[in-house]
């Protein structure tokens, strides 16, 4: 089968490997029917994260149909349509029975696919713990709307949780990618008062006003001033930092209120610097840290009932044997690419 396989650092291609098969009874084999190009598949090709494994298959975004299980499968079956969870989870550990499946005990927990064992961006993947990595997608879901429920809508669906959001308040988002949007459309759910979007790629900004035309956006520069006017409290009540730079970084905790919760999303290239001094007073909250990608049953659901809709993320589609010009395109943002969908013909 093809593969989009990581040679070295900077080096991705695609290349003939062998069919994976079922190596533990909690396996499946997935026919994957539709992948998508994700930011951390780029981290891993410029060398970003340590863990991932030369000669990996990436990929870990990817839905498609059950076509082997394993013995001790039970929740799934050949023929079923299936998201694919970006974690490995045993269910069973410490922090699994807690809700913390990023941090799973087993060898290969948390992220695995596509980084430490083969990925997505092939016409099949082994997924271990299928019971745990794998949803049915309902039948009036289609492969599109359902394409990032296991990534990226797991990680807006997390951090709006993990943000306590209240009906009324002021929510800052920090990059308007696609992981912010997925951020967004998960926040409004919670009904807050104002979101505020900031990001310096013009481009992005009108993508959201065109599709969230309540939510303010602005750049960088204007991001502290609007935090204040739109909150009766001096800054943001809860800030989102999905862009991962040093300036958004600063952004996050100057643009928040006293006693604000700060939840940082992005995964950074190096290390960032609490600068105590100036924050003290300040009392806020950071969180940060991986998705806990554990409800993607109930977020299919809310995309089942109109709620979430990520399909207009999805700006390109390229066949399989084409990835390679995908990831020039994806990497350069060129021609308003947000999402670029990868189907297996």
């Amino acid at each position: 089968m093809l593969a989009c396989t990581y040679v070295e650092k900077g080096k991705f291609a695609l290349l003939e490997k062998p069919k994976p098969e079922i190596l533990e009874e909690k396996d499946a084999i997935v026919k994957v029917t539709l992948a998508s190009i994700c930011t951390s598949d780029l981290h891993i090709k410029h060398g970003s994260v340590p863990r991932a494994v030369p000669g990996v298959t990436v990929g870990h975004e990817m839905v498609g149909i059950v076509e082997k299980v394993g013995s001790g499968v039970k929740n799934v079956k050949p023929g079923d349509r299936v998201t694919v969870n970006v974690e490995t989870f045993c269910g069973e550990c410490f922090f699994c029975q807690n809700g913390w499946v990023n941090n799973c005990t087993d060898p290969n927990g948390g992220w695995a696919l596509g980084c430490r064992i083969d990925g997505g961006q092939a016409e099949f993947v082994r997924v271990p713990y299928a019971d745990q990595g794998l949803n049915p997608i309902p039948p009036t879901v289609s492969d599109r709307q359902a394409l990032f429920v296991g990534d990226i809508l797991a990680t807006g669906d997390w951090a709006a949780r993990i943000s306590r959001i209240q009906k009324g308040d002021t929510v800052v988002i920090l990059g308007a990618g696609p992981t912010g949007i997925c951020c967004l459309q998960c926040a409004l759910l919670y009904q807050p008062g104002q979101v505020i979007v900031c990001d310096k790629d013009a481009e992005r900004l009108h993508y959201v006003n065109r599709h969230h035309p309540g939510v303010v956006t602005c750049q960088p520069e204007e991001l502290l001033s609007l935090a204040q006017t739109h909150s009766a409290h001096g800054g943001a009540d809860v800030v989102m930092e999905v862009a991962g730079s040093e300036e958004t970084f600063r952004l996050a905790w100057e643009c928040a209120r006293p006693n604000a919760l700060v939840t940082v999303v992005a995964l950074y290239d190096r290390p960032q610097t609490l600068p105590l001094p100036q924050m003290y007073g300040k009392n806020l909250t950071f969180q940060t840290g991986g998705v806990d990608g554990c409800h993607c049953g109930e977020i299919l659901e809310r995309i089942a009932r109109g709620e979430i809709d990520t399909t207009p993320l999805i700006t390109h589609t390229y066949p399989l044997r084409e990835i390679e010009e995908a990831y020039r395109l994806f990497e350069s943002r060129a021609s308003g690419v947000m999402k670029v969908a990868v189907t297996m013909e």
